[in-house]
C-alpha cells in the first residue's frame, strides 16, 4: 500500500517539470445542473486578463478549492489569493452532488466496514471538521443555502436492503452512534411512497442546496481573495521562485499553488494514470403544486440514501422539488454527452414511476451528470506534490464534508500549520495506478451494470 508519506516517490520527477506542461481543459458539461438552475442569479463574472501576480493560486472552485482559498486567506490576511475555476462555480462537479453534508459515510458491502473502527472514527473526525467549517461560513457570513440539520434516512425497498441497513447499524453500535429504526408505515408517511419497507434515521448529516452554498460562499470570501470563473489553466511551468500558470487570457504567477481540481489534477503532471472518472446522474422535477405535494409525504424536506449504494438517492427540497439520482457510468477522458444524460434520465423515470406512480407523469425539468473521481485502491491525494505545490483530490465519494475538510487542511499545510486532520490525511493511501484505460473502462462498466441489476427494486 502506498501512503501519503510516499508522495515524493510518486512525484520524484517534479524538477523535470520545470519545462512547460500543456494542460487539457475540462470538457464542457452537456447540460446544466438542476441545483444551479434553481439557485438564483449567477455570480458576477470577473474575467482574468493579462499577466497576474499573486501570493497563492488555488485551482478549482469546488468544495476543496473554495475552502482552501478561504482558509489560506484567513491565515494570511495580507496575502493576495487568486481562485480560478474552469467553469461556473455552483455548476461545476461540486454543485452537481445531492447536497448531503455527511458526517459518517457508510459502505455496508465493504467487508471490513463494521470492523474498521479506527478508520470510521478517523473518517468521522475529518468529516465533522469539514461540517464545522461549512457551518462557520453559513453562520458567520449569513450564507443562504437551505441549511437543514435534520440528518438523513437510509431507506430500504427490499429484504436485501434491510439486511444492508442491519449491517450499517452494527457499525453505528460499535461507534456509539445514535440512530432510530423507521418502520414501513412511518417512512411511507414521510415520503408518501409505498415503495419503502424500512429505514434507518441517522442524525448528524446536514442537507443543503449545493449550488446556492457555493455561489453565496464565494460572495462571502475574504477581501484578499479574487475569483475568476470560466478560467481554465491551459499550461503550467512549476519550479523556481514563481510558478507560471497559463490561461486563455494571460498568465498567473504565484510562489505557491494549491491544486484542488479533482481528477483533473492528473493533467498537471501528478499521479497520472491513477484516476477512475465516474459520472453519477440526477434529474429534478419542476416545483410541485400544493395538490402534488400532498402525494410526496408529510415532511416538508428530506433526504433518502438507498441501503444499496447502487440504488436511487432521493431529495425533497426546501423549494418543493423532487430530485432522484441513480446510475454510475465510466467517463472516458472525463467526457460525457447529451446521449449519456438521456439514457440515465430513463432510469430516473423508472425510479420515479416506482415511488410515486400517481405523480411521475410530470417528468423532469432538468437532468445532468456529476463527476466522481475514484482510485482503484480507494486512495487519495493530499500533501505537498513538489516545492510549494500542494494538492488535494480523489474524494472517492461523499465529497461535501470531506471536500471542505480536505481543502481547509491542505491550505493549513501550505501555510505551515499542523492539525489532527492533516496527520490523519497523511496516513491515507495514495492512489494506485489503474489498469490500462480499455481494461478499466470495460471493468467499471461490467461491475456497475452488475451492481445496478443486483440493486433491484432499490433503484
Amino acid at each position: 500500500m502506498h501512503h501519503a508519506s510516499e508522495l515524493h516517490v510518486a512525484t520524484s520527477d517534479f524538477h523535470s517539470k520545470s519545462t512547460r506542461i500543456a494542460v487539457a481543459p475540462p470538457h464542457p458539461e452537456p447540460t446544466d445542473s438542476g441545483w444551479y438552475l434553481a439557485s438564483g442569479p449567477e455570480l458576477p463574472l470577473i474575467p482574468q486578463k493579462g499577466d497576474v501576480d499573486c501570493d497563492c493560486l488555488v485551482i478549482g472552485g469546488g468544495w476543496m478549492g473554495l475552502h482552501a482559498a478561504r482558509r489560506y486567506a484567513e491565515l494570511h490576511p495580507q496575502a493576495s489569493i487568486v481562485l480560478v475555476d474552469a467553469g461556473r462555480i455552483g455548476n461545476n462537479a461540486s454543485g452537481r452532488c445531492m447536497g448531503f453534508v455527511i458526517d459518517l459515510a457508510h459502505n455496508p458491502r465493504k467487508r471490513d466496514f463494521v470492523e474498521d473502527i479506527k478508520g470510521n472514527q478517523e473518517e468521522l473526525f475529518v468529516n465533522l471538521d469539514g461540517i464545522s467549517y461549512i457551518r462557520d461560513v453559513v453562520e458567520g457570513q449569513g450564507v443562504e443555502c437551505d441549511w437543514d440539520p435534520q440528518g438523513k434516512y437510509h431507506s430500504a425497498a427490499s429484504q436485501h436492503g434491510v439486511e444492508d441497513l442491519q449491517r450499517f447499524s452494527q457499525a453505528l453500535d460499535k461507534l456509539g452512534q445514535d440512530y432510530t429504526w423507521v418502520e414501513a408505515n412511518e417512512i411511507q408517511a414521510i415520503t408518501g411512497s409505498r415503495h419503502y419497507i424500512k429505514a434507518l434515521h441517522h442524525p448528524g448529516t446536514i442537507l443543503l442546496q449545493p449550488a446556492k452554498y457555493l455561489k453565496n460562499a464565494v460572495l462571502g470570501l475574504p477581501a484578499n481573495v479574487t475569483v475568476h470563473e470560466n478560467t481554465a489553466i491551459t499550461g503550467v511551468q512549476f519550479g523556481g521562485p514563481q510558478h507560471v500558470c497559463e490561461t486563455p487570457a494571460g498568465t498567473i504567477r504565484a510562489p505557491k499553488v494549491i491544486i484542488c481540481a479533482s481528477g483533473y489534477l492528473t493533467r498537471f503532471g501528478f499521479f497520472e494514470h491513477r484516476a477512475i472518472p465516474l459520472y453519477t446522474w440526477a434529474s429534478m422535477t419542476r416545483q410541485l403544486t400544493k395538490a402534488e405535494l400532498a402525494l410526496v409525504g408529510d415532511k416538508e424536506a428530506y433526504g433518502l440514501i438507498p441501503a444499496d449504494s447502487f440504488g436511487t438517492t432521493v431529495r425533497r427540497t426546501a423549494d418543493n422539488r423532487l430530485f432522484l439520482r441513480n446510475v454510475y457510468s465510466y467517463a472516458t477522458d472525463f467526457k460525457t454527452t447529451t446521449a449519456d444524460v438521456a439514457r440515465a434520465r430513463v432510469q430516473q423515470q423508472v425510479a420515479f414511476d416506482r415511488r410515486w406512480p400517481e405523480l411521475s407523469k410530470i417528468g423532469f425539468e432538468a437532468s445532468w451528470g456529476g463527476l466522481l473521481t475514484l482510485a482503484q485502491n480507494g486512495g487519495m491525494v493530499f500533501g505537498e506534490l513538489g516545492p510549494n505545490v500542494y494538492g488535494a483530490a480523489f474524494c472517492n465519494g461523499t465529497g461535501v464534508a470531506r471536500g471542505a475538510a480536505f481543502g481547509k487542511a491542505v491550505a493549513e499545510l501550505a501555510a505551515g500549520r499542523n492539525s489532527r486532520v492533516i496527520d490523519i490525511l497523511k496516513t491515507r493511501a495514495s492512489p494506485s495506478r489503474t489498469y490500462p484505460k480499455l481494461v478499466t473502462s470495460l471493468g467499471v462498466r461490467f461491475v456497475t451494470a452488475l451492481r445496478f441489476r443486483q440493486a433491484g427494486t432499490e433503484v
